[in-house]
Parts: structure tokens; sequence; C-alpha cells
């Protein structure tokens, strides 16, 4: 533009250059005026208003069913034309009034900016960035999940009204947290199946559920992710990209599939993410076992019979009655993705096909409906043509993709006249988002030492408060990976300030330390009341594509906590902010660290939540969503081996707490209170019986267990009621935790978790949390070869310190 207006000036007269320059000037601020207008005014989808021609077409007419807008739709598109649709940035369709759509957008814990399908702009400055899913997850409250899934779903709803958002969300991520190392833990809710399925589903219900209730309709769209047997991303060389998880039968279907089926079958998620990874030699991506198999048969993502029906119904089926097409065809459609460049990981890195279309038609014909990626755009038509791949196939991936959008109202028009039309950026980071997020923290924060005197610290007695450590006062650090802008931080020292006057001292230049500066720390600790050390580790450490090697803390962060601990005068409290656990056992056994908390990374408002627990103002109620092992579990345990079971032939010691037999430092589940819990038994019966027909094989011979099966299992329930008593002054919540140890046959687990409830109590009161125990779900274990049985004998229900015995027999 400067070089224009040289020109300008150069070749004419002032009058005249002084003229064209008010022209350029103008058509300048019109390209400015068309940027604003563009950003805050985008074009949609069979807006009548703005294309008069686009009310002709059927998939526009809202009367119809969406199964038959769909149809509608596929019929009018060339085989191009349907190619654009899969891949996740969508092509445009400018004949039928169709513009560009991203499907690529991230809400892991908070919109995100992660994908390029949202972006954030002065219209929109943030979002409400909710703690990283492993610290909500230890709050162990499904309310609170779902709570945080609606909050989310309102504020992309509200973006996507301005042009700053899509309406597909590939999150949540319920991968189990095998390995401490994993530096992705921090995204999932952690090691134990149940907890996974629990959050997956609730955060699913939050995202995805109207207001209305209408199940044909999503406010967002949801994805689970990553299926399956996904936890190495990259540890000493070796690469997701690559790696070949070797998985027994019994541990896929025991402990990698479940949160998967529940996000399916009980939050009716709208989409599943196949994994880079390949599971026993072939990559997830192109295994039709798992997708069409599993996620389409056994768990029934689809409920259609298209792929029966001639392509000649299809044709016109837009104009047969929607309402009957709906109630008597179809269920809800849902779609499968890729992980982003998966199928070209494939290709080029995994070598599974000889050509790029062999590739392509491989994934569409395993049930893959959408590329995260440009790689079946470029080779699909190849595939197609090539003879190993038919365009019906197209047309059912498309279907599925089309089907999702309809559901979200995308080809509905005009936003501004559907519901949630009238959100926009006053919706975004409003003081009650803000505050839920302040609330998970508190509620996931976990205390994990608590010496007599220690916390909470009173805000009145203390006078000075030392704060050291390279997490004291970060602000990007405590919102973790896939996150957005968030509205404001609130770090842990000025949470801290906030009661008390601090002296705060860093420590370390950053969490790496590698030279503390522990003389100035030492000071500052000496001549404080108090002193909070805020410790851990930040995405250096642990990431996406970047495994940990140890659990220890980085450098000199032991000496550091060590030496400022010696030197202190009044109690000291440490705070570890990280994702995975660590080996502190240092810090546990030394008397003069009186406690310990875990932050997670806490969100936006984490230094908030911080000091509500430290001051009291917060009764910490978190318990460990995942075992913190010694640094010797690492040392011999290599990360690359899948199974869950250990084999005492070789040493092997075993996964998570359902099956690990060595030491550790904290295991899940752990966490203390202000408060002294107790629990009661109230009732909870000795012996179950399972219904056997006469001629089963149990009845005359002696088996340890048999199969869960519908006939035996129909109506086999009974209630756990446990009585929960608050025996402080301090009110707040508690978690309520029913184990079950079952017998040991098929190498079943040592301990699992059979239900969770969290309550509230004031100080010196109770309440009675009961428990449905389903016999067949609760009480079987999954055998080697992956079928569920009932255990025979005795079980050990576990509540708090409470044992209670239960036989079950035939």
């Amino acid at each position: 533009m400067t070089t224009l207006f040289s020109s300008v000036l150069q070749n004419r007269s002032p009058k005249v250059s002084v003229f064209i320059f008010f022209l350029i000037s103008l058509h300048c601020l019109s390209l400015i005026s068309v940027r604003v207008l563009a950003q805050t005014s985008p074009v949609f989808a069979c807006d009548a208003t703005k294309d008069p021609q686009v009310a002709s077409y059927g998939f526009c007419d809202t009367k119809l069913g969406t199964d038959a807008r769909v149809a509608d739709l596929v019929h009018r598109l060339t085989l191009q034309e349907k190619i654009l649709f899969i891949v996740n940035s969508a092509g445009s369709v400018s004949r039928l009034g169709i513009p560009k759509y991203e499907w690529w957008s991230e809400a892991l814990h908070g919109v995100s900016n992660v994908g390029p399908g949202t972006k954030f702009t002065s219209l929109v400055p943030g979002a409400t960035s909710f703690p990283q899913v492993i610290l909500t997850a230890a709050s162990f409250n499904t309310s609170l999940y779902e709570a945080i899934g609606k909050v989310v779903s309102t504020e992309a709803r509200a973006m996507y009204n301005v042009g700053l958002a899509g309406l597909t969300y590939w999150s949540p991520n319920i991968n189990i947290f095998r390995d401490p190392r994993w530096g992705r833990g921090q995204e999932t809710p952690g090691e134990d199946p149940l907890l996974a399925s629990k959050y997956g589903s609730s955060y699913v219900k939050g995202l995805q559920q109207t207001d209305g209730g209408d199940p044909s309709r999503l406010k967002v769209a949801a994805c689970c992710k990553h299926y399956t047997a996904y936890d190495v991303d990259n540890w000493k060389g070796i690469e997701r990209y690559t790696f070949d998880a070797v998985v027994t039968q019994q541990d896929l279907d025991d402990t990698f599939q479940p949160p998967f089926k529940s996000c399916v079958i009980d939050g009716n998620v709208a989409s599943v993410m196949c994994s880079y990874n390949k599971v026993n030699g072939k990559p997830t991506c192109a295994d039709p076992d798992l997708l069409a198999g599993v996620i389409r048969g056994q768990w029934k993502l689809n409920g259609y019979i298209y792929s029966f029906l001639p392509s000649i119904f299809w044709t016109h089926i837009y104009l047969v009655s929607s309402v009957f097409v709906n109630q008597a065809f179809w269920g809800w459609c849902r779609y499968i993705v890729s992980d982003c460049d998966s199928v070209d990981v494939l290709f080029k890195n995994q070598h599974y096909t000889k050509t790029p279309e062999e590739a392509a038609a491989k994934v569409i014909l395993a049930g893959l409906d959408l590329n995260c990626g440009s790689f079946l755009g470029q080779h699909t038509e190849a595939a197609v043509k090539a003879g190993l791949l038919n365009e019906s196939a197209i047309d059912k991936a498309v279907t599925n993709n089309f089907a999702t959008l309809m559901r979200l109202g995308f080809f509905d028009g005009d936003p501004s006249k559907q519901p949630y039309g009238k959100l926009g950026p006053k919706d975004v980071c409003t003081p009650e988002h803000q505050e839920l997020a302040r609330e998970a923290a508190r509620q996931g924060i976990v205390l994990l030492k608590n010496s007599p005197g220690s916390l909470p610290l009173s805000p009145t007695a203390i006078k000075t408060l030392a704060v050291i450590g390279p997490n004291a006062n970060v602000t990007k650090t405590m919102i973790g990976n896939y996150e957005g802008i968030p509205c404001k931080y609130t770090t842990p020292l000025q949470g801290l300030t906030t009661s008390v006057a601090t002296n705060y001292v860093p420590g370390c230049t950053n969490v790496a330390c590698g030279t503390a500066q522990v003389d100035d720390a030492k000071k500052a600790a000496a001549s404080a009341d108090a002193t909070v050390l805020v410790m851990g580790i930040d995405q250096s450490q642990e990431r996406e594509s970047f495994d940990r090697v140890s659990l220890l803390l980085p450098g000199q962060q032991p000496l550091l906590i060590t030496e400022v601990a010696k030197a202190a005068k009044g109690p000291v409290i440490l705070v570890l902010m990280s994702g995975g656990g660590f080996d502190i056992s240092f810090a546990k056994n030394n008397d003069k660290i009186t406690s310990i908390l875990w932050v997670g990374y806490p969100g936006e408002a984490g230094g908030a939540a911080i000091a509500d627990v430290i001051f009291g103002y917060y009764n910490p109620s978190g318990r460990l969503p995942m075992t913190w092992y010694p640094q010797s579990y690492v040392d011999k345990v290599p990360m690359t081996n899948m199974n869950m079971r250990p084999d005492p032939s070789n040493g092997y010691p075993g996964r998570t707490y359902r099956f690990y037999t060595g030491e550790t430092i904290y295991t899940f589940g752990d966490g203390l209170s202000y408060s002294k819990i107790t629990h009661e038994l109230a009732k909870a019966p000795g012996l179950v019986s399972i219904p056997l027909e006469e001629d089963h094989v149990c009845r005359s011979s002696e088996c340890k267990s048999v199969e869960a099966v519908e006939q035996s299992c129909k109506n086999l329930a009974f209630d756990i009621h446990v009585r929960v008593q608050n025996k402080g002054k301090y009110g707040g919540s508690h978690t309520v935790f029913l184990f079950s140890s079952p017998p040991s046959v098929h190498n079943s687990p040592q301990k699992h978790l059979l239900g969770f409830e969290k309550v509230s109590l004031t100080g010196k009161s109770e309440t009675l949390v009961r428990f449905k125990v389903d016999v067949c779900k609760d009480l079987s274990v999954v055998d080697e070869l992956g079928s569920r049985k009932v255990a025979l004998g005795q079980h050990l229900l576990h509540v708090g310190s409470l044992k209670h015995s239960l036989t079950v027999r035939i």
C-alpha cells in the first residue's frame, strides 16, 4: 500500500493526488468494514433471506426429518463434491448455497483455539478455561462434569453465532492413564475405567444435550478419543505414529474399551476418533473389527439399514413422510473421525498399504467417515476409479457427517432464528462461568498430607507468608494443554496475597530448576509465619508428543524444597502443579514439610482456588484419580508393555491400583479433608444367588464363574446403604467410594471401583448414601477371552476403612 501511495504522489498533480489518496483511503476503509462484517456476519447454509433459491431444496426444509434431508443432499452431490465433505476442512458447494465448514474444533476444558475451527478476536477475546481434565476428574463429581460441559457448549454456540467457532468439538479424551510417564495423561480422567466412563458420558451430555431434551438435536457435537489403547506419545524415541500396542483381549475389554463403550451407549456421543497407533498389528483407523465391528456393530453407534436399501430408495426419500422414515428405519446418525493425519501416517509411516488409494479404500471400508487431514481428499476419487471402493461407501460416510450437521442446525439457515441463536459475546466469560471454573478447581484439589496444626492457615494469625517456587506466579502453566485463551488469570501468588501479606521468591528460573536460588528462599521462609512452596512441572516436561522418563521432581527442586523446610520457622505447605504424579517420598517422609497439596493444572482461577483451600475457605475434597509410583517403577518397567496384569515369572508388577502389586507413594482414591469422616454400613446382603437353568453345567460340576447372560442377570441387583458422618467442625463435600475385591479367578483385579457418590456435609452432620449394585455388571470380571463372567465365591466390599464380605453362589 505504501508503494501504491508513492506511485500516486510521484505521477499526479497535488490536487489529483489528494483526491486519489482519498478514494484509496475510502476503499481501504471499506475493506476493513468488510472484514469486520465477515467476522460478525458469517455465511450460513440454507439461509433463504440471502439466497431465496435454497428454499426449494429438500435438505433445507426443516419440516422434513433429518434422514430425508440428508438423503436429498447426498443425491444432489457429484462424487467430487461428496469427497469435499470427508475431510475436516470441508469445501463449499456454491451452487447449493453450502459454505465451507471446519470440523476441527477443540473443547477439552473450555473452548480452545488449538483447532482451526475456533479463533479469538477483539469480539470474543477469550473463553472460560476450566481446570485440566485430570484435576476436574479428581472431584469425583459427575454433576460437575456435566455442568462444565454445559457451560463450554454455551460459549461455543455463542462464538459460532458470530463466526468464531464451529459446532463439532473433538473432546473429551477418555484414554486410560495407564502409565505415569504419559505426556497426555493430564488430558484424561485418570486410570480407572469406571471413573473415565462416568466422566466421558457426563461431559458429553453437558456438551450435547439441548435445553429442550430433544435427542434429535445437538447443542454441539462431542467426540470421544483416542480409540483405542492409545497412551504412548514419544518415549525414548518410540513414537505414537508407529507404536504397535500389543494388547490382550482381556485387557482390551476390561480396561481400554469401557470408557468408549460408555461414551457411545450412555453418553450418545456424536463421534468417536480413532487413534494413530496400531493395536495388535492393525492401524485402528483401518481396522474393520474395531470400527464397523465394535463401535457400529456391538455398541450400535448407528442404527441404520441404509446399506441394504437400493439406491433408487434414496433418490426420492425426501418425499417420504419424515415421521415414517424416522420411526421406521433410523437411529441417530453419528460419525467416526481419524486423528489428524493418521490416514497419511498409516500409509507413509506404518507402510500398511502399498498405495495411497488402497489406504483410502481400507479406512472408508473399515468404517471411517471423516479424515482429519487432506489424505482422503487427495486419493479417494482415484480409489473409486481403481475399483477399490464403490461410491455407495462414500455415500455412507457423508450421510453420517451431514446428519450430524443437520442435528446441529447447520442446514437450518441463520442461527439467530434457531435455539441458542440469541447467544453472543455477552454469554462468554460470564461471572457465573468464571465462578464455576474456580469451584471446579477447589473440588479437584487433593490434600495428600496434613500434620496437626498445619492447614488450614488462619488469615488472621498469619501476618507474613513466604511464597516460593517456579510455579508460584505462573499463568499459562495453570491451564495445561489443548487450552484456549482464558477470560483472565489468578496466579497462586495473587490468590494468596488476597488474604495475607506475601514475600515472593521464585527459587528457580523455571521448572527445570537447573540452579536453585536456595539462600534467598531460605531467608524468606525463616522470616515468615508460614511458607508455601509452589513446585511441579509444566508443558516443557509433559505434553502431547513428549513423555516423561523420570518421576522425580526436576533439577534442584528437591534440594530447594528440603533446604527451605529446614530453614522455615512456621508450617511448610508443598503445592505440586502437574498432570502426572511424582515420587516425592523425600517430602512425604519429611516432618518439616507439614502439608502437601496436588493441584493438577487448575485452570484460569487456580490461584484463587489454591488460596481458598490453604486458608480454609474451602474444605478439600479431591481424591487422586491415578496412582503415584516410586521412581524404581519406571526404572524397571518399559512404557511400551501394555499388560495391565502382573507377571510373577518375570517380576512385572502390573499397572494401576487394580493390578499393581508394588509399593506406592500415593494410590488411587487417596486424599484428606479438614474434617474426620466416618462410614457405617447400614444395609448390605451377605449372600447373593445366581439363578441358573436346571440343566446348566455348573449345577453338576464345580464352576468358578458363570456367564453374565441376560436370562441369569435380569433384575439381579441389591442395595448397599452407607451412613456417612462428619465428626469435625468444617463443612464440605466428601466422596464415598464403593470398591470390591473379587474372588481370584480369571486374573481378576485385586480391587476395583463399583461406584462413587459425592455428598455435602455440614459440620457435625451425617447422611445416608445408597448404592445400587448390579450383580452381573458390578460383580463380574472379564475372562481371558474378553467375556464377562460373574465370579462365584467371596467378594470383599470396601467403603473407606470398612470391609464387608459377600458370597455369590448359584
